[in-house]
Parts: C-alpha cells; structure tokens; sequence
C-alpha cells in the first residue's frame, strides 16, 4: 500500500528501539494511521529495514526506510541496497542520519540513486552550512537536527531557533524546491508550531513518540499543533 506524504510532515523514526521492533512496530504503525486518518495530517514511519514489509502491506501510511547505502546491485554483503528498500513497500529514505552519517560524496551518490528509483530522499544535516550544502545536491528534504539536541528534552526550535531559521532561508535561496524539516527534541505540540512557525513544513521524530506510555495521546498533539498548516501533496521527483 504504497503512500506518499503530504505537507505539513510528521516521521517518526522507529530507531532500534524494542517498543518499535517487530510485532510492536506494527502496533505503533496502526496508531500512526490512526492519528493521521482521524486529524487528516500526513504521518509517516521509518521503521527497522525487516518490518517494512509487513507494515506497508498492511498499513497505508508513507514508510521511509532509516538508511541507504550509496550501491547498486552487486557484491555488497550487509549494504542496504535502494532497490531493495522499495520493493519492500518504502516511499523514501532518510540519509545521514547522525547516528548514521555519509561523507558528502556518499550523500551525492545516494540522492542520485533515490530519484532513479523514484525513492523520496530525506536527507539530515546537523547544522545551517550542512544544510546549505547538501541543498545544492538537490534531495527532496532536508532535516536540521543538531545531533546534542537528538533524544533530549529541549528542541532545536526552543534551544537553537537561529539555526532553523537560518537553514530555511539558506535551503530556500539555494534550492528553493527542497523541503525543510526540523528534528531534534520534538517533544510536544509546542515545539511542532514552533517548528513549522520558524518556516518549516514538518518535523522528524523519534522517543518522544516510541517511548511514550501514551503514543497515541501524543502523536494526536502533534498533529493537532500541524493540522493548520494544510496540505500540499508531495510527489517524488523524477
């Protein structure tokens, strides 16, 4: 069931956490379409690469893969090939994750296989001139996500708003097609308008929602703080 997203865009990363691993990452997978079919915002998932399959079969929400290598098919033993990640059900990728960073080069090659496969590229930056460059490679989205700010208690909007504003306007002067997220520390309804309010279309998140007692309550304030934002149908580049 193959579903892209639309704007404003709430992921949620799956990480490698238990509460999101196997049969649990298809429980919050359901939540996921649930708070999105019930508030009409568009929320996406990047699971683990191995429940992709059983979640997008099932669930027809966007799923983006938490990596890729820069391959094609060949002799890459434990590589994650693009190819693979779309037929397995994924819409798009993150890539560069702070948790999973690329060299420049790398990024390039990717963004490069993405668009051949009609994949939707999601690509993290830890900072304003990151941002910049990685804008010239011409991904579909760009995540600023100062990774000190990842998993804490304060968000880069709250914490760091220059930096959020100034990777908008950079991104936006250098390729104004490429869409900006914010991540890092997203931990209420709060921080997703301060988000959006600093000029981004949506935002990038993980334990706030994937250890939460409650996910549902608290994805529902996120996508409550994003619904005024509207919805702009985002189509992968070719």
């Amino acid at each position: 069931m193959t579903v892209k997203p639309s704007l404003p865009f709430i992921l949620i990363n799956f990480k490698t956490y238990s509460e999101a691993t196997g049969k649990w990452a298809l429980e919050l997978a359901k939540v996921i379409e649930q708070v999105s079919r019930e508030t009409g915002v568009s929320i996406g998932a990047a699971p683990q690469f191995t429940d992709i399959p059983r979640i997008a079969s099932t669930i027809k929400i966007p799923i983006f893969a938490q990596h890729i290598d820069p391959i094609n098919p060949g002799n890459h033993t434990g590589h994650i090939l693009a190819d693979a990640v779309k037929e397995a059900g994924a819409v798009g990728t993150i890539i560069n994750h702070s948790e999973k960073p690329l060299k420049l080069s790398d990024i390039d090659t990717a963004i490069k296989i993405t668009r051949k496969l009609g994949l939707i590229s999601l690509v993290c930056a830890n900072n304003q001139t990151v941002s910049a460059a990685v804008a010239a490679l011409d991904p579909d989205m760009i995540a600023v996500e100062p990774p000190e700010l990842i998993g804490g208690d304060v968000s880069v909007s709250k914490a760091k708003p220059e930096v959020v504003i100034d990777t908008v306007k950079l991104v936006r002067n250098i390729n104004p097609r490429v869409i900006v997220l914010c991540g890092a520390g997203i931990n209420s309804g709060k921080d997703v308008a301060m988000a959006l309010k600093l000029g981004t279309q949506g935002v990038l998140v993980a334990s706030s929602v994937v250890k939460a007692k409650d996910p549902y309550t608290v994805l529902r304030e996120f996508a409550e703080a994003a619904k005024f934002q509207g919805e702009v149908t985002l189509e992968g580049r070719s």
